[in-house]
């Protein structure tokens, strides 16, 4: 009974919805739910599907976007594109195995892919809320950093030792904290390290976007100790140290090379910056793909240390399980259904992962979304003015953010929030490109909105 806690967001999302706005309920209770709850805990409820706090608010905020007529929806392509990945996974599953598995991964795939992309794609840039809606997501993730340092020190998972015995006994099995170098390899609520490293991450990307974009202020209320110790730079070092805290290589490789996106800006000659980066990649990144493959390829066996092991893992993995994945080519196995090898403990590749479960179609939907969205994010940045604060151009952070996420889920499954998140940012980035060429500086008037400032003319004065 103490695990139908789960559902109180449900009923304050509701609750913030129906008597104050859609908007707030979805940044105040659904945000915070979502980043500081764990996605496996969740509600024992028979009968019924069994929600976790951010799906229990997930629906009851969704039952009153619906009924006030789903304020700022525009139908766009995504939508398509994003229902139909949705639909994918949830028929394959249909076909591999019952009504019951099928409905509860239909749930899943209804509560935290599609509500939240529609959430995002709706609540953020029609109502000018994208500041209020990064700046939610790196406060979450910066108190999360701050609880992480305890992980770190005693490799103790708060949220298990709290909410796992007090309210879900028994459901935070198997999630267990890992060391490297020593020290304790942090996952916070997010279940394991590298999903937490995603997560950092992105939060790092959305928080120089922040900095840079002057979103922030410029001090601690009155104080003027300090000033170069601004609330910007403090948060800088907090999403960074929450990155560093999960000691994962893959979301740190990820976020280095996402950044070269970044590059491009901030600089003053985007073209230029632009053919920059392309030369970089043809000429360094190709024989670097080489020599990664002919490092991975030596097996585990032969691997001089930990580091080339991991890498040899994951080598052996997609030549074993292709042909594995070929025999059920457009629907998969089901969830975890297909014949697993002794030797392999999991699947350090969503993507492969994937294709094991849900078949080529989900898989290319998947990696369409990731294309797709980063392409047109990059052009849009291109065609943009550079007569902006250098680096706060959000078509570049969300396309820096898009290539981040496709690097970093090589190397380990997009599960729980890091799924969730990655729909949030699609749906944000759908509603910002149809929105247009727009001035991207805090405080400015959306188009969206009425203009309700008196004594216009003073502006022209």
């Amino acid at each position: 009974m103490l695990s139908y806690i789960a559902y109180l967001p449900g009923f304050l999302a509701y609750f913030v919805a129906r008597n104050h706005a859609v908007t707030n309920a979805f940044i105040w209770i659904y945000l915070p739910s979502l980043l500081l709850i764990p996605d496996y805990f969740y509600a024992v409820t028979p009968g019924l599907p069994d929600p976790t706090a951010s799906q229990s608010a997930a629906v009851a905020l969704f039952a009153v976007f619906m009924l006030q007529g789903a304020p700022g929806y525009k139908f766009s392509y995504t939508d398509v594109a994003v229902a139909f990945y949705a639909f994918a996974v949830s028929f394959s599953e249909f076909l591999a195995s019952s009504y019951s598995d099928a409905q509860n991964l239909l749930f899943f795939e209804l509560t935290s892919v599609l509500f939240p992309y529609f959430f995002a794609k709706s609540l953020v840039e029609p109502f000018g809320l994208r500041y209020d809606f990064a700046k939610c997501i790196v406060l979450c993730l910066a108190l999360v950093f701050m609880l992480n340092l305890f992980e770190n020190r005693f490799g103790y998972n708060l949220w298990q030792a709290t909410l796992g015995q007090w309210f879900f006994p028994g459901q935070d099995e198997g999630w267990v904290t890992t060391f490297r170098y020593g020290i304790a390899r942090a996952s916070g609520p997010y279940a394991h390290c590298l999903v937490a490293g995603i997560m950092m991450a992105v939060g790092y990307r959305l928080q120089r976007w922040l900095q840079w974009s002057s979103a922030w202020p410029i001090k601690f209320g009155k104080l003027t100790i300090m000033r170069w110790l601004s609330p910007a730079r403090i948060l800088t070092v907090m999403m960074l140290g929450g990155l560093l805290s999960t000691l994962g290589k893959g979301p740190w490789l990820a976020s280095i090379i996402a950044a070269g996106i970044i590059v491009i800006s901030c600089s003053k000659r985007r073209v230029l910056a632009m053919k920059a980066l392309i030369f970089t990649m043809v000429v360094v990144g190709i024989p670097a793909l080489m020599a990664l493959l002919k490092y991975a390829s030596v097996g585990r066996r032969n691997a001089a240390d930990d580091t080339q092991e991991t890498a040899a893992y994951r080598y052996e993995l997609i030549s074993e399980y292709m042909d594995v994945a070929q025999e059920h080519l457009w629907w998969g196995w089901g969830l975890m259904k297909w014949p697993q090898m002794p030797k392999f403990e999991s699947i350090d590749n969503h993507f492969l992962l994937t294709y094991l479960n849900h078949g080529v179609i989900a898989v290319t939907l998947l990696l369409g979304i990731i294309f797709v969205m980063m392409g047109r994010l990059l052009v849009h940045g291109m065609l943009q003015t550079t007569d902006q604060p250098r680096g706060s151009s959000l078509a570049f952070t969300l396309a820096a953010i898009y290539l981040l996420y496709f690097i970093a889920v090589a190397t380990v499954a997009m599960m729980y929030q890091s799924c969730t998140l990655f729909f949030l940012m699609t749906g944000w980035s759908d509603a910002y490109l149809r929105k247009g060429i727009q001035n991207d500086l805090p405080g400015a008037i959306s188009k969206t909105q009425p203009d309700t400032r008196k004594f216009k003319f003073r502006k022209v004065l």
